[in-house]
């Protein structure tokens, strides 16, 4: 053991002398690799936050709730005629849900439309208006920041209160604070402001805070009571999700009347639905983009291998008077591999953090998420040591199989 130890670190002392022996060739190497690492890592670092940034978005639709609606939230083109008779989801089906289901800890009525508010010479043109119950605080996750939410006696005697999102309080008073207490106008109406909710951000692009929250009674009565409904419905436990879903598309079945043969003549939308359009979206484009940043880390690779090769060359003398005076092959494949390794890791520390640097920089001054994770570092010193290994594997075998006679002779 103390005889390999020995071996080892003389073969590190001879990699160090022969590398820092050729500064520029050992540098321009560096530079090859560095640039894969730090390409694979600035995209993995942008990919790793984008996929965060989403499942943060899609929390913002809360992590343990369903919504019962006429047909799916992504609808293909070919689906259409499929769904575009089918019964509108009634306040009857809301009632029996919220009446018979056990495992639900929030059932809420929703419905919407886009109206223009007003506050003075100010305007928003297109606000997603929803009228709901305050049961819809807990199944969508949406508190208020400042003032209350809907209350039951708000919904019962058809108050005309809203509660608006960051994004409409915001530019119409400046902030949530001098927001409550104010008259709004929606549509003919006007409405007391009585909360601004927390801010949730945006999903696949569209804000989530451009939203205003009446009573869903005063929205039925001042805008129309015709319309098909959604129910929001969650569960105390996220785990119960399923069970949930089972039971809900139990009650729904038996309040119309439908037979064991006939399909279902509604929808349950969960944000698996989101998830998987996210990843039909973006598993191509990051397929392709790990692609080049792992060729252009093969590109480095090759260049480690071809100033290797040139270093088995120019020291085959060297190799000849080792190999004459006792050393094992073990030895040399060792020294080499050595050589190799340590340049690539150089190369891939030097890769990481710019890589790294490189997606904290688009994280801080662009629209897209990246993230920096302890993972990344990982990732690159990984990448690093094996790139070394397998491109430093055929060189070293060349070294350690030349003939010490035929070493010796060369000039």
């Amino acid at each position: 053991m103390l005889r390999l130890i020995r071996e080892l670190l003389e073969n590190v002392r001879i990699a160090v002398v022969a590398l820092t022996g050729n500064r520029l060739r050992t540098v321009l190497t560096l530079l090859g690799i560095g640039i894969g690492v730090a390409t694979l890592i600035a995209i993995f670092g942008i990919i790793q936050g984008l996929n965060s940034s989403f499942s943060n978005q899609l929390d913002a639709l809360g992590s343990s709730s369903l919504t019962v609606s006429q047909r799916p939230w992504i609808l293909g083109p070919q689906n259409w005629w499929k769904f575009r008779n089918r019964p509108r989801v009634t306040v009857r089906d809301f009632q029996e849900v919220k009446r018979q289901s056990q495992l639900a800890n929030a059932v809420a009525p929703t419905v919407g439309d886009s109206y223009e508010i007003k506050w003075g010479d100010k305007s928003i043109p297109t606000v997603q208006t929803v009228g709901t119950t305050e049961d819809f605080s807990v199944a969508r996750g949406s508190y208020p920041h400042v003032g209350r939410f809907l209350s039951e006696t708000d919904n019962d005697l058809r108050q005309r209160v809203v509660v608006l999102g960051p994004d409409v309080s915001d530019p119409l008073f400046g902030n949530a604070d001098a927001a409550v207490g104010h008259w709004v106008q929606i549509g003919r109406e006007r409405y007391q402001v009585i909360g601004v909710l927390d801010r949730k951000g945006k999903l696949l692009g569209q804000s989530l805070d451009l939203i205003a929250i009446i009573p869903f009674e005063t929205f039925r009565n001042d805008f129309g009571a015709k319309r098909g409904i959604n129910i929001a419905v969650s569960s105390a436990d996220p785990k119960a999700l399923d069970a949930l879903e089972d039971e809900v598309t139990s009650i729904l079945r038996r309040v119309r009347g439908l037979r064991p043969e006939q399909e279902d003549s509604f929808t349950i939308n969960r944000q698996e639905q989101f998830t998987k359009l996210y990843d039909q979206l973006t598993g191509t484009l990051y397929a392709v983009a790990l692609g080049v940043g792992l060729i252009t880390l093969v590109v480095g690779g090759i260049g480690i291998m071809n100033i290797m090769l040139v270093s088995v060359r120019e020291r085959t003398r060297e190799i000849g008077v080792r190999r004459a005076l006792g050393a094992r092959k073990r030895t040399i494949v060792t020294q080499f591999l050595l050589e190799s390794v340590a340049v690539s890791l150089a190369g891939g520390g030097a890769g990481t953090a710019l890589g790294l640097t490189c997606a904290h920089l688009v994280g801080e001054l662009t629209p897209l998420a990246a993230a920096v994770t302890p993972s990344g570092i990982l990732l690159g010193v990984a990448f690093s040591t094996v790139v070394g290994v397998l491109f430093g594997i055929w060189p070293a075998w060349s070294a350690a199989n030349l003939d010490p006679v035929e070493a010796l002779r060369y000039e």
